[in-house]
């Protein structure tokens, strides 16, 4: 289950995102202002961050920037009423991904997270992720390079391994993956999944997918 922090001081609407989102099938940890916000971060990773500009303690510009600084990769979207040219050259200046203008439609939300989510890495400082001596992922060109070989992979393949990659060591329940792997409109199959774990196990090699009876799957890069 991705894992998102809210950030937003209007007690009402941060209840309704929270409550939609987590209908939705995604944890919210909600905060309510910036200094609350700089703790959860400091205590919790998350998957992506939705916060407002306007709010107690530290503004979101400010918040998001510092916490670029420090290391924080997870992918943001401003949700704020403010609209102008130079606020939104701000908003990408200080690190968000997106930007939602107040009011908007919890459907459009819902596109906007969900797209985010399942694009991939975002600001990693490291260009490869080695997932064996001869196997690595470019994080850039969202390429997988086997014995220096540049490898295509399918659409479903490609955000399989980078679920994967993302969430190592975990165990991924058969809900979380078909979330991740099939759009709103589409109708996840798990003899379609068995189908891409294989053809991903091949390239990989079996060993770093391993199936958890009656759980999920968990991906390691580890001998």
């Amino acid at each position: 289950m991705s894992k998102i922090l809210l950030i937003e001081d209007d007690a009402n609407l941060n209840e309704t995102v929270t409550e939609f989102l987590e209908e939705s099938g995604y944890e919210v940890v909600s905060a309510y202002d910036g200094y609350e916000a700089q703790e959860r971060l400091y205590e919790s990773k998350y998957d992506l961050i939705l916060l407002d500009v306007n709010m107690p303690g530290i503004n979101g510009f400010d918040l998001l920037k510092k916490s670029r600084e420090e290391g924080l990769v997870a992918p943001a979207i401003f949700i704020t009423s403010m609209d102008s040219v130079d606020d939104l050259e701000r908003g990408f200046e200080s690190g968000c991904d997106d930007y939602i203008r107040k009011p908007f439609s919890l459907k459009e939300l819902y596109i906007r997270v969900d797209t985010l989510l399942k694009r991939g890495f975002y600001h990693e400082a490291k260009e490869f992720i080695q997932i064996t001596p001869s196997i690595s992922y470019e994080i850039k060109n969202n390429e997988l390079i086997v014995n220096s070989e540049r490898v295509s992979l399918g659409n479903k393949e490609s955000r399989l391994l980078k679920l994967f990659m993302k969430a190592e060591g975990e165990i991924l329940s058969h809900e979380r993956i078909y979330k991740h792997l099939w759009d709103y409109d589409e109708e996840p199959s798990d003899t379609a999944l068995r189908t891409y774990i294989k053809n991903l196990r091949k390239i990989i090699g079996k060993e770093r997918v391993v199936s958890i009876k009656k759980q999920g799957y968990k991906f390691t890069t580890q001998k």
